[in-house]
């Protein structure tokens, strides 16, 4: 099952049973809005903080996982998730009501593909029948977490990529359903010293380059053998250096390659140009858009690399750099 250096290859395949996205006003007036299972007009989902209202985002699209893919919620065995806020709190009172064992994960922006990744190996050594992976992000509650204060109306730059409301939440099983999951590569901490928290797309590019290049090495396979490569949110800065990069080592991703931050919001959408970011940019696209296709047959084979910024605002207030991670999931067609 091991592939070269960082990947596995599952005999026994984990098979994507349902997923889910809730997504906020903003989300829901981009270009993927008829693909989302729920928009909420209400960006603070009726609770008091937003903080809270990030807790209902998950909440929310676990339910609709389990009833889209039929599962009793007993069944699961294990839950898979995370989110940007410190402590991981979106995720504990979230999914408090849940009563699921709890792997509570952080990744960054690229907390869905490490709990694929971590539920898929659960998945295939047969140590669970379903488990549930989900991750969420939250506009307000991540600008009050790393920047400024909505009340503060700082001015943003071109290069900086608006935080997904949005959660998406996905169900494995073992037979079945709508995708399955054949592999998965494990990314490495990559820092190119790049200190511009204005700036994600940049610091995550070198980490998305060194995984997908890992991935084409270990499985020994060209990038036209996916018909999608498919970043979190590198944005546009963030894409050409992805792309840039890759060549630099002999891979030509340009014709493959799609980022779910430029897929989310349209250009003329406010502050938006740069494209989207957060745990739930990746996972909404991947839950509504990236599966459908998958499912339709359109897309037989994806790699799906969720992109994550390993930032504290405790380490940038001390001057430190913003090292990059991103995690790979091989997707394909049931029938591949």
């Amino acid at each position: 099952m091991k592939k070269g250096t960082a990947s596995i290859a599952f005999k026994q395949q984990p098979c994507i049973l349902g997923a889910a996205s809730v997504v906020g006003s903003k989300e829901g007036e981009g270009p993927l809005g008829k693909l989302f299972d729920q928009i909420e007009q209400d960006d603070k989902f009726g609770k008091n903080t937003w903080e809270e209202a990030e807790s209902e985002l998950q909440k929310r699209a676990a339910q609709l996982a389990i009833q889209k893919a039929a599962v009793p919620k007993p069944a699961i065995r294990y839950l898979f998730a995370g989110d940007l806020l410190g402590q991981s709190i979106a995720t504990s009172f979230g999914l408090l009501e849940m009563n699921i064992p709890l792997f509570g994960l952080y990744g960054a922006c690229s907390t869905m593909g490490e709990s694929l990744s971590l539920g898929s190996i659960v998945m295939s050594a047969g140590y669970a029948d379903y488990v549930m992976c989900l991750t969420s992000s939250h506009f307000a509650s991540a600008e009050k977490e790393f920047r400024f204060p909505l009340e503060y109306g700082n001015q943003r730059p071109a290069s900086a990529t608006w935080t997904v409301t949005g959660s998406g939440a996905v169900i494995l099983g073992k037979e079945g359903g709508i995708a399955k999951i054949s592999g998965i590569t494990t990314g490495k901490i990559v820092d190119y010293g790049i200190r511009d928290s204005q700036n994600m797309g940049a610091a995550m590019a070198p980490a998305a380059a060194d995984t997908i290049a890992q991935n084409l090495k270990d499985f020994q396979i060209k990038p036209c053998e996916y018909d999608k490569i498919i970043t979190g949110d590198l944005g546009k800065v963030g894409k050409t250096a992805v792309i840039d990069l890759l060549r630099e080592q002999g891979y030509d991703i340009e014709k493959q390659h799609m980022d779910c931050g430029l897929e989310i919001y349209n250009e003329q959408q406010q502050n938006a140009e740069a494209g989207g970011s957060g745990c739930g940019c990746a996972a909404v696209t991947l839950c509504s858009y990236v599966l459908r296709m998958v499912e339709e047959g359109k897309w037989k084979k994806v790699l799906f690399v969720p992109t994550g910024a390993l930032l504290s605002k405790t380490s940038f207030n001390e001057g430190q750099t913003i090292p990059g991670i991103a995690h790979a999931v091989v997707i394909e067609g049931k029938n591949v």
